[in-house]
Parts: C-alpha cells; sequence; structure tokens
C-alpha cells in the first residue's frame, strides 16, 4: 500500500494525466486512428511522451499542462458591429467592469511601429507604399500584444477584430482563442443617422454626436469640432457594405460562444445584456 501523502500525489498526477488525454483527443484530429495516443518508453531517467499516430511529434503531458498554466486567465472577448453601432462605449464599459485590457488593431500596429519591432518595421514598409497591412502581419501583432502580462492576468477584449472568417482561422492557428463573441446589432438607416451627425474633437480625440452626445457648451471645443470624411453618407454607405460582406461568416464562425445584441435601445441596457452575457 502506498503511504497516504504518496497515493494523493499519484491520484493527482493520473488526473492530470487523463485531462491532458482528453485534450489531445479532443485537438481536432479528424482521422480517428490518427488520434489514438501512443504511449512511448523512453528510458527511465526521461519522461513518457506522447506521440499521435501520422503526426510524428512527440507531445510531453506535463510540458503540455505547463503551456496551459501560463495562458491568460481572465475573459477574452471580442466585440464586432458595424460603425456606429456603440462599441466604443461598451469598450468602455467592459474594460471598466471586468478589469480586461481593451486592445484595437490600430493601437498596436502604431505600438509596434513606434517600438521599431520587426513586425512594426514589416508594417510600416507595407503602409509607406500605401498598401494594406496583410492579415499575416495583422496577426502577429494581435498575439505579440496578447502575449504581454496584463493581457494575461488581466484578460483582454478585441475591439472589432477579427473582420473576416480567414483573421478568425488565422487566429485560431495562431493560439489566439476568445470564449465570449458579442455582436452589436444595428439597423442601417439608424447607423447612417449616427455617423452623420458625428463630429470629432482633433485635439481631445472626443466624438460627440449633435443630437445623441452634444459636445460641451464652449466656443472654443465647437470651433474646432470637424466632420470627418468617413462619417458622410456617402461614406458611411460603402463601409456597411463592406462590414454585411463579411459579418456572416464570422457569426456562422463564432456561433458557440456569441450573442446578438441590440444596440438601439439606450446604452445602459446595452452593457446590462453585455454584463449578463460575459457573467453566464
Amino acid at each position: 500500500d502506498f503511504p497516504s501523502e504518496k497515493r494523493g500525489f499519484v491520484m493527482a498526477y493520473a488526473r492530470v494525466a487523463f485531462a491532458v488525454l482528453v485534450l489531445v483527443a479532443l485537438a481536432g484530429v479528424s482521422d480517428a486512428s490518427a488520434a489514438r495516443p501512443v504511449l512511448l518508453r523512453q528510458g527511465r531517467s526521461e519522461p513518457a511522451t506522447l506521440r499521435l499516430r501520422g503526426g510524428g511529434v512527440p507531445f510531453n503531458p506535463m510540458t503540455f499542462v505547463k503551456k496551459c498554466l501560463g495562458q491568460t486567465t481572465g475573459p477574452r472577448i471580442i466585440i464586432a458591429g458595424a460603425p456606429a453601432s456603440g462599441k466604443g462605449t461598451q469598450c468602455e464599459f467592459i474594460t471598466k467592469q471586468f478589469g480586461v485590457v481593451h486592445i484595437s488593431t490600430g493601437d498596436a500596429l502604431r505600438e509596434q511601429v513606434r517600438e521599431g519591432t520587426e513586425l512594426g518595421k514589416m508594417a510600416e514598409g507595407y503602409m509607406s507604399k500605401g498598401e494594406l497591412v496583410p492579415d499575416s502581419v495583422i496577426i502577429g501583432i494581435v498575439k505579440a500584444r496578447l502575449a504581454k502580462p496584463d493581457c494575461r492576468s488581466k484578460g483582454w477584449l478585441l475591439d472589432g477584430f477579427p473582420r473576416t472568417k480567414g483573421q478568425a482561422e488565422a487566429m485560431v492557428r495562431a493560439g489566439i482563442a476568445a470564449d465570449k463573441c458579442i455582436f452589436l446589432q444595428v439597423p442601417d438607416s439608424v447607423l447612417i443617422e449616427r455617423c452623420e451627425g458625428r463630429r470629432t474633437d482633433p485635439e481631445t480625440g472626443k466624438i460627440y454626436h449633435l443630437k445623441f452626445n452634444p459636445p460641451p457648451d464652449d466656443a472654443e471645443v465647437k470651433k474646432r469640432l470637424v466632420h470627418r470624411s468617413d462619417d458622410t453618407k456617402q461614406a458611411m454607405v460603402k463601409r456597411l457594405e463592406q462590414y454585411h460582406k463579411n459579418v456572416g461568416s464570422i457569426r456562422d464562425y463564432y456561433k458557440d460562444i456569441s450573442i446578438d445584441i441590440d444596440g438601439v435601445q439606450d446604452k445602459q441596457k446595452v452593457a446590462e445584456a453585455v454584463q449578463k452575457f460575459i457573467d453566464s
């Protein structure tokens, strides 16, 4: 018989090993025969490893467990919605309520460029030529940002990304997995009205709306407000066409972890629905 303290250790190790085997079986291997793990004994002084038939890659259970323990511990959230759907307002609420790190691809990209990283230099090379930055570079930039200590300890909120199914698939291949995805639903007519009334303060970056969120009664502020070119009706129609072209496939991709929330209702009611979903 094992002493009680050793028996407890053996049982704990057995539970971990069993959990690892289950995770391996669920890892998405399509061939049933390939999914059967084979235990290979390497030697008394070396740990046993698993090798997936057909995969050819040795797999150390304890290494896998250590890797999992190092992953993000907080919520991993994606929020999606058309321009002017209220993402910015809800991002502010989510970061304050849940303490997660708000990530926009634009901010992450500019940070890499500013720091002069290899990814930043690659992105800057494309932008200097007026070209779109490839998804492979964007995914690398997002992955680098999410790997930082604040995101790993607090969790993260990806704002408006991924925008296409291809980007969503690339995220998974890069090891970026969300556990909640929120879609804000607002009719196009309402979105266009919201954009046409938008005014931006270039000095502070704050965005106002002439009807729904008027600027302060300050002559200096009102004088410097601008109506951005991409907030005009003509530009908005094009942006909405692009959004609707891709959002269906994104919604299908995340259907098991997502929710549609009515973004027309009062922002407090939207926030309540968001909180209920994240807490669920």
